[in-house]
């Protein structure tokens, strides 16, 4: 099996106003962020990672490149792991998006795994899948290996309720900090989460 650190990027100055959604949107990491992201890579010094990915929008990328750099790793990009495409809820605040449409609100959270994020976006479905895609892809060619993996906030969460058997409409309750950092052991036929959302160097 392969041993996958998986974490959500830094903080953006979007994470920081009032939360607003940047799926697709390429939002670069806050000062803080950059700090988050310098923390976590002391934290993990000593994990001998062999591999380093990242979605391709820059907060994730820069995440990761700050946390391979103490290995001497290089970061490879995969679309597979990119943000949610948030559709109409894009640079909204869900307080913002919500007065504009509460009925397309209200059939993400009682049914994502069917109903398009923001009328034209993803489903958890496709999240989970595309998710799911990309580390059976790794895990069959890091057998063995431990591996850093920086994605997102939303497609960590789908990920994780779909591999544990919770309905989509559950992967609200999953809660993922900036640099948060879950860890799993994972083949194609199984997987097993050791950690999820450690975040002891952020104290």
């Amino acid at each position: 099996m392969a041993k996958i650190y998986l974490l959500r990027h830094g903080e953006t100055e979007w994470n920081a106003l009032d939360n607003r959604y940047c799926g697709r949107t390429d939002i670069e990491l806050s000062h803080n962020g950059r700090k988050q992201a310098e923390l976590a890579a002391v934290f993990l010094e000593k994990v001998p990672f062999a591999a380093a990915y990242a979605s391709p929008l820059s907060r994730a990328y820069e995440t990761a490149r700050i946390i391979a750099k103490k290995h001497q790793l290089s970061v490879a990009m995969d679309e597979q792991i990119i943000e949610a495409d948030f559709g109409l809820w894009e640079g909204k605040t869900k307080k913002q998006f919500i007065e504009e449409d509460p009925e397309s609100w209200e059939g993400w959270l009682n049914d994502p795994g069917t109903a398009q994020a923001g009328r034209i976006g993803e489903t958890a479905e496709q999240i989970y899948n595309r998710m799911k895609a990309f580390f059976d892809e790794i895990a069959d060619i890091h057998k063995g290996q431990t591996i850093l993996v920086v994605a997102h906030n939303t497609v960590n969460r789908i990920f994780i309720a779909g591999s544990l058997g919770m309905p989509f409409r559950n992967y609200r309750r999953i809660h993922q900090d900036n640099t948060g950092i879950t860890v799993f052991e994972k083949d194609r036929e199984s997987i097993k989460f050791l950690k999820i959302n450690l975040n002891t160097h952020l104290e």
